[in-house]
């Protein structure tokens, strides 16, 4: 892929991509904005403003931002204890001034230090929970029923073990629907039907979405009794009036500014906002088919300018979001230009049609998403971590172990835990060191790898190859490496996968465990 193209250059990708995207956001938006305890149309700004302000001014190709699952137990305290949401929007402002800060001053690097098998244990901790959280919809059961509130990634086991109580309550329309959507989704990811030319030109979300509602009125017809009510369906703000939309906005309340508690909360926010931007851009990346690299510091600086706006205009606080990512990339996106068009949709649904929107059954929502959860937690990923030794798979499980149970960041840190003691042990024994020189011939550049390489090198090593001129012919030589960490053999098939998009010939040097041509 031409990297000097326009976003414009891949409509036909784009623009079906950032409808599957918008498909997927819409619930989680107001879903997230409900478990805060804010408006529900602060869920809707948010992920407007993470489409259209962080997706233009983001370095990513295929990255989504808008309203954080991850954010909202703390969204959801800080608007408790500093007593209204006014306030809290002013927290969110400077915790975007924060992240801005972090980008001017090149904090975005530490986003390279996560090793892979952490940041795939993350990806399918969230599809788990994620099917977890969507198991009520899919029956037709939702909060207005008895069981928890729609909020993914947050652990509230006392809902969970009330799933077992889905054998008592339960809607047969719901069920119905959720079961054709799914059958629908595992036909339209089938090779044979990915090769027709329809199926290209309509996204199966949208099929599944339009199945939905056609089933739900046919019930109404014929079936009153499977019909899903107004309670088990998408539900909009219908506006009478364009004074009714500014109502809508809420603003922050600066006379606090001097609050220490105004302070703490965005620098909570802020931080581990930009944590979870970090660690999801690189999920983002390692999904991306065409293995680009997006460059750290330009997005916490998006993000901050995000989460500026958002505090001015009354949205939640935004971040890099792995589930719209990953619906992203699998819907097709080439450039960031699906982000941005699911950002206007967003915008415009919430304008124009309110009502359509919402004859859409949450069961039809459910069934996308559980098929966007099972793709993050799929059996041959559990498969591939194992094959790859202790090293690899232990982080990985106990990053998943350490979501399910407790929470994302515990997670995170707890799989990190282990995945550094390993790399200690390693270390004690090698160097870890990368060194470069130039050949003789100066259109060819050698790297010469160390004995140890550790993912601590990665970013060192992504950095290195970053900065090698367009059209040379590059050597990796691991002839002196005792280990090369699985993450740094990622990143150098990543970087050969891209070459030949800037005319780059690239040769390997006794590097086992990747797909190369050339010198072994």
């Amino acid at each position: 892929m031409n990297g000097q193209k326009s976003i414009f250059s891949y409509l036909s990708n784009d623009l079906p991509a950032g409808l599957v995207v918008f498909l997927v956001a819409l619930p989680l938006c107001l879903g997230i904005a409900l478990a805060s305890g804010a408006p529900l149309f602060s869920g809707i700004i948010a992920g407007v403003v993470g489409g259209i302000i962080v997706g233009f001014f983001s370095g990513s190709h295929t990255s989504v931002s808008g309203p954080a699952a991850g954010l909202t137990v703390i969204v959801l305290n800080a608007i408790t204890e500093l007593g209204s949401f006014e306030i809290f929007l002013t927290a969110v402002f400077f915790a975007g001034v924060f992240q801005v800060l972090m980008g001017v001053l090149k904090a975005g690097v530490i986003g390279y230090y996560f090793p892979s098998a952490v940041i795939k244990g993350m990806l399918a901790g969230i599809g788990i929970i994620l099917i977890i959280k969507q198991i009520p919809y899919a029956f037709g059961v939702n909060e207005s029923k008895s069981l928890a509130n729609y909020i993914p990634f947050i652990n509230d086991w006392e809902s969970v073990m009330e799933l077992r109580n889905l054998s008592q309550e339960f809607e047969l329309g719901a069920i119905l629907i959720t079961l054709l959507s799914m059958i629908v989704l595992i036909v339209w990811d089938q090779p044979i039907i990915k090769k027709l030319a329809f199926s290209r030109l309509v996204p199966g979300p949208l099929v599944v979405v339009l199945l939905g509602i056609g089933i739900n009125l046919l019930f109404k017809a014929i079936l009153p009794s499977f019909y899903l009510d107004v309670e088990d369906r998408v539900v909009l703000p219908v506006l009478s009036s364009f004074d009714g939309f500014l109502d809508l906005f809420v603003f922050p309340d600066f006379t606090q500014v001097f609050n220490s508690d105004v302070w703490l909360a965005a620098f909570t926010i802020g931080v581990i906002a930009s944590l979870e931007t970090l660690l999801s851009l690189e999920a983002a990346d390692k999904i991306d088919p065409y293995k680009r690299i997006s460059p750290p510091n330009r997005e916490l600086f998006a993000q901050g300018l995000g989460n500026m706006v958002n505090g001015l205009i009354g949205g939640l606080p935004v971040t890099a979001v792995i589930v719209r990512s990953s619906a992203n990339v699998g819907a097709g996106a080439r450039s960031k230009f699906s982000a941005i068009f699911h950002g206007f949709l967003l915008f415009g649904s919430v304008l124009i049609i309110p009502k359509a929107l919402n004859l859409i059954p949450l069961a039809s929502l459910a069934a996308i998403l559980l098929m966007v959860g099972y793709k993050l937690a799929k059996v041959s990923l559990f498969k591939s971590q194992a094959s790859l030794g202790w090293d690899q798979f232990l982080p990985f499980i106990i990053t998943i172990l350490g979501i399910v149970i407790f929470d994302l960041l515990i997670g995170i840190g707890l799989g990190m835990g282990v995945a550094i003691v390993y790399i200690l042990l390693r270390n004690f024994q090698n160097s870890y060191l990368l060194e470069s020189k130039k050949a003789d011939n100066g259109d060819t550049i050698k790297i010469t790898l160390s004995e140890e390489v550790s993912f601590l090198n990665k970013g060192a090593l992504i950095k290195a190859l970053e900065e090698i001129p367009d059209g040379k012919h590059v050597i990796i030589d691991g002839s002196k490496s005792k280990v090369i960490d699985h993450d740094v053999l990622e990143v150098i098939e990543n970087f050969r996968t891209n070459a030949p998009s800037r005319n780059i010939d690239v040769d390997t040097i006794k590097i086992r465990g990747i797909k190369v041509s050339g010198l072994h």
